[in-house]
């Protein structure tokens, strides 16, 4: 007899072949659609550089782009207020989505989502970096009207004076725009003398006698003689790194005195010059102040210091060398351990749940391609560190990969393999573990089906992933569905995306399933809350 079940059923599809809601991923699976909102999300926090394993950076940008869009469409006031909100809270690894989403608004929005865009630049643009990156975005998007150059001037008028010759005298030119380029532009005008003398000052050069304090020494540090005189000056006028003279940037003398007040974001940046001229060595003063330094929760919030940034400093830090340049240095370990311990306090703090949950790290081929966050960490090896935020918490979490069944083929499947991974690890050595780990084919069912086959009790699970899965037997959300029917447990799945595209694995009606967004520093506090209901 001809069975009809054998070809078509509903509690198990291969996942090269379609259900209910889902649409075909950019690997020729299935997955459910995110929503343009959650996309906007994926994309203000993740960012595209690099793109992934199945699009190219161009293709994926635009895509996400062409998201941006329709959430300015849809709701042009509720986007700008999520684009200020994810940028002011430090959520995301870099600032430059948000100042290309905010760029779009302007040229696309109607006139309140303009009005609101506008008046959110100060918030969003927060450095001169900042500024002259949106400038030159915003350029490809829209002509110079009116509305434009006066959020530009308002920025300029806004900030006191003495911030805003911080600005001045540390971001002189990024992205070819200078302040003087865009203080002719903007025109702003103001009765407020020194501010008047700082803009003559940056556009015109003249030493008008309102100047602010830390220009006089910015013009007198470029005449500086002697490491001992630049020194001075530094804790004088509290210069940053960037008035340096070139020629006095391996006196140890001149970083001493940039260290004493040296912002947090600057100083995790700076380690390894800090090694390299000796003023980071065994059992020197500074080591002892640093490693303090980067274990202050409360200053690395204030920074908005991302943990993907920390992350980075381990991995360079740890390996004594940087991928471009010529400086080495010798990892001091008390610096190595501080950073280890920034990384856990720059998320928001999370409180135990005491469920058992079954981490499983997607290290598919997929995740081993594409940049997160625009760092030079792939989506697999940024996994890994996020899963330990988790598991440090968490007394009861079992942590697995799916990878290649045989190191020797890639086309002889992928199987679930507990991962040597602890949070007794230090984070540079745990990424390491998994980028070494052999590639296999994406399956996003398996995490359920190990636990049914292992008979393993579990409250919930999270996986880490692209959502680019195709090569199962079985839907993710079938087995999920098996799961529960065979154990009698209310079992969730919480899918943690870490590439910046349109899938994902989470059916959005069922309640026990939740799509987060990878390396938000709320995501470890947002899937505890999840789990214990």
């Amino acid at each position: 007899m001809f069975k009809y079940a054998n070809l078509f059923g509903l509690r198990k599809t291969p996942q090269s072949e379609p259900i209910a809601g889902t649409v075909a991923n950019a690997a020729g699976g299935y997955a459910f659609p995110v929503d343009d909102w959650t996309r906007l999300d994926r994309f203000l926090i993740l960012g595209t550089e690099g793109g992934s394993y199945y699009a190219a950076e161009r293709k994926l940008t635009v895509e996400n782009a062409e998201g941006v869009m329709r959430c300015i469409a849809a709701d042009g006031l509720r986007t700008v207020r999520r684009i200020a909100e994810l940028s002011e809270t430090g959520r995301a690894p870099k600032n430059t989505p948000a100042l290309f989403a905010l760029a779009l608004a302007t040229a696309l929005g109607d006139v309140p989502t303009k009005q609101a865009a506008f008046a959110a630049l100060p918030r969003i643009a927060r450095t001169g970096t900042h500024l002259f990156q949106f400038a030159e975005t915003v350029q490809a998007m829209r002509g110079w009207g009116r509305g434009l150059r006066r959020a530009v001037a308002r920025w300029y008028l806004a900030k006191p004076v003495e911030d805003l010759a911080y600005q001045a005298v540390k971001y002189r030119q990024r992205e070819g725009w200078t302040h003087r380029d865009l203080l002719r532009l903007a025109h702003p005008l103001t009765d407020e003398l020194p501010r008047r003398d700082l803009f003559d000052w940056i556009c015109r050069g003249t030493a008008g006698e309102n100047l602010p304090e830390i220009v006089g020494g910015a013009m007198a540090f470029a005449k500086a003689a002697s490491a001992e005189e630049a020194a001075a000056l530094i804790r004088t006028y509290n210069l940053s790194r960037e008035a340096v003279p070139t020629a006095l940037l391996n006196e140890p003398e001149v970083w001493l005195a940039l260290l004493e007040r040296m912002p947090m974001t600057a100083l995790v940046r700076n380690l390894a010059k800090l090694t390299a001229v000796g003023v980071l060595k065994p059992f020197a003063p500074a080591v002892e102040q640093v490693a303090e330094t980067l274990r202050d929760a409360k200053r690395i919030r204030k920074a908005r210091l991302h943990p993907l940034a920390i992350l980075l400093a381990l991995r360079t830090y740890a390996e004594g060398h940087g991928d471009r340049g010529t400086l080495r240095w010798m990892p001091v370990p008390q610096v190595i351990d501080a950073l280890n311990d920034a990384f856990y306090a720059a998320f928001q703090n999370v409180e135990p749940t005491g469920k058992r949950l079954l981490l499983a790290l997607d290290v598919s081929g997929s995740m081993g391609m594409g940049r997160v966050g625009g760092s030079s960490l792939t989506p697999r090896e940024a996994s890994a560190a996020l899963a330990l935020v988790t598991a440090r918490v968490e007394a009861k979490t079992h942590l697995v990969g799916f990878t290649a069944a045989d190191r020797r083929s890639w086309a002889n499947g992928t199987e679930m393999a507990p991962l040597s991974l602890s949070p007794a690890m230090r984070l540079d050595q745990a990424v390491k573990a998994v980028a070494d780990l052999p590639f296999g084919r994406t399956d996003c069912a398996l995490p359920m089906l190990h636990a049914l086959e292992r008979g393993l009790k579990v409250d919930a699970f999270v996986v880490l992933t692209d959502s680019e899965t195709w090569a199962g037997s079985v839907h993710p959300i079938q087995a999920l569905r098996q799961y529960r029917e065979r154990t009698g447990i209310a079992a969730k799945l919480a899918v943690v995306g870490m590439v910046s595209n349109g899938f994902s694995i989470a059916d959005p009606n069922d309640a026990g399933m939740l799509d987060v967004v990878g390396f938000d520093t709320a995501t470890p506090a947002v899937l505890a809350d999840f789990v214990r209901n």
